[in-house]
């Protein structure tokens, strides 16, 4: 029976799933990981894909370890923990094509490929949906470059790694590229702020001056009379005596 799992490389730990599919074999759980462990130690800190064949009847099993995902294996060259969530915004790393060279010489066995130039074009397609540069480049801009020579040097010599003053340049333009992408963000968030603070003053003026609203303090409530208007209400106006009438003539 073959069952398949993705491990962290170097680290498989026992848990539910593994028990579940292989406790009921009847092999030695401890064993087995350790044996996995052995085999993934060169991608520790990626997930990998492992198939485990199991022969019920000898209680034996066959470990076979599959190539880790592309872009697995560039979050492990750059450090990162996880792909941009807006990849087209917000930029995550500045790779070399160095770098990218390498992942495609370890994945090229298992890409539909014949040449390491082809490999690497999917290597730096990967990099379009997890937000990171290349070259300081957008990487549509250096799959360009590929297809014209630009970098038939660096792929012919087969170079896995930078220069430590090109990783220096690429460093510094990165740093410029995050400090801009903090600021817009701050930005964002003040503005947003500022926007639900107006609405929340309108809100505020609008109850106030709304039928049934609760009266302002000091102020007269609906359909009573001001204090003043009601003393001034109260004084009556003197009668006008009308001028009496004069005598009836004597007859």
């Amino acid at each position: 029976m073959k069952v398949k799992f993705i491990v962290d490389g170097g680290s498989m730990k026992p848990g539910p799933a593994v028990a579940q599919q292989l406790g009921p074999m009847g092999i030695n759980l401890s064993k087995l990981i350790e044996d996995v462990n052995k085999k993934t130690e060169g991608f520790r800190g990626v997930k990998v894909p492992i198939e485990i064949d199991v022969d019920s009847k000898t209680k034996t099993y066959k470990i076979e370890v599959f190539s880790p995902p592309v872009a697995e294996m560039i979050k492990k060259e750059l450090g990162l923990e996880k792909g941009s969530g807006e990849p087209n915004r917000v930029r995550i790393a500045n790779s070399s094509i160095e770098t990218l060279i390498g992942v495609a010489k370890a994945k090229q066995s298992s890409l539909p490929t014949r040449t390491l130039k082809a490999a690497l074009k999917l290597v730096v397609g990967t990099c379009v949906s997890m937000g990171v540069l290349v070259e300081s480049k957008t990487p549509q801009e250096i799959e360009i470059e590929i297809d014209s020579g630009v970098y038939d040097s660096e792929i012919n010599e087969e170079r896995t790694q930078p220069s430590l003053e090109k990783k220096k340049v690429l460093d510094e333009y990165f740093a410029k590229i995050k400090s801009e992408q903090e600021k817009k963000k701050k930005a964002a968030e003040e503005a947003k702020a500022a926007e639900e603070a107006a609405k929340a003053a309108e809100a505020t003026v609008a109850g106030t001056t709304a039928p049934g609203a609760t009266p302002v303090a000091g102020a007269p409530a609906a359909g009573t009379a001001a204090p003043d208007a009601k003393k001034e209400a109260g004084k009556k106006e003197p009668a006008k005596k009308e001028p009496a009438k004069k005598d009836a003539k004597k007859k």
